[in-house]
């Protein structure tokens, strides 16, 4: 009973987090059109990079570009649920919801289940924007459906990141200005270039970034088909960022209920 009220709790507030999202266009354009813009930079300007030696075999540049940039827009996901909360927090929200009788966990877990829905968005988006410029996935409708699943699990484990930042800092602004940190991560990751062509330090850094695991294992339907250990690797690197977020956002949350 008392599972099925958190339940309850938590769609309820996923639905209004997501519906806040598209009647704000500042948080819905910046996840699907920076991302967009970068995608059509770097494949109208680098796509002769398949022909550099020990480049992938790939069909086209934006095969491989694809999962990059569904991965950066799964980020900025994160940071404009982040934004969000923050804003909910300023505006005293979420103080309301702590005088609520419901789970204290259900307040973040609606948070990162909206996050989850608009990373189906996302996916929805640059399949299809891939699909219409030339791309192909090599797996098929199967594969189409892994990515659908990978980049919803990104999504939601970047969610409980931004949730903490903003739980932490209880400001907007501050979640704001993680915007370029968002960028230095991503880029050096394998996210738009194999992590086999890097120079050092590079080359290393993308080697434990688990950003290289999540785009890995997104790019790996696209370009090859579905592959077990692409499949773990993508699972173990949603792991690591989602356990962090959400270990983060439990603190967090902790804290701010603690010293109000």
């Amino acid at each position: 009973m008392r599972l099925a009220a958190n339940a309850r709790v938590v769609a309820a507030l996923g639905r209004r987090s997501v519906k806040q999202t598209f009647r704000r266009p500042q948080f819905l354009a910046p996840i699907l059109l920076f991302p967009s813009l970068l995608l059509a930079v770097n494949t109208g300007g680098a796509g002769r990079a398949t022909e550099i030696p020990g480049f992938p075999e790939v069909a086209g540049f934006l095969d491989f570009e694809l999962a990059g940039a569904m991965l950066q827009s799964t980020m900025l996901v994160g940071v404009s649920g982040g934004i969000a909360l923050a804003l909910d927090i300023e505006i005293g929200f979420l103080d309301r919801l702590v005088a609520a009788p419901i789970s204290r966990s259900a307040m973040v877990l609606g948070r990162l289940a909206a996050t989850a829905a608009l990373g189906v968005v996302v996916a929805t988006w640059f399949v299809a924007l891939g699909l219409v410029f030339g791309a192909r996935v090599e797996a098929g409708v199967a594969g189409v459906a892994l990515i659908f699943v990978l980049v919803s699990l990104s999504a939601m484990a970047f969610g409980g990141l931004g949730a903490a930042l903003a739980l932490a800092a209880g400001r907007a602004s501050v979640v704001q200005g993680i915007f370029p940190l968002v960028f230095v991560i991503l880029f050096l990751s394998s996210a738009f270039f194999p992590r086999e062509l890097m120079l050092e330090p590079a080359a290393t850094v993308a080697l434990y970034n688990p950003l290289s695991l999540i785009a890995e294992g997104i790019r790996a339907p696209v370009i090859a088909g579905i592959s077990a250990g692409s499949l773990l690797e993508g699972l173990f690197g949603i792991a690591v960022v989602g356990g962090l977020g959400f270990a983060l956002s439990a603190l967090a949350l902790r804290r701010r209920l603690r010293t109000g």
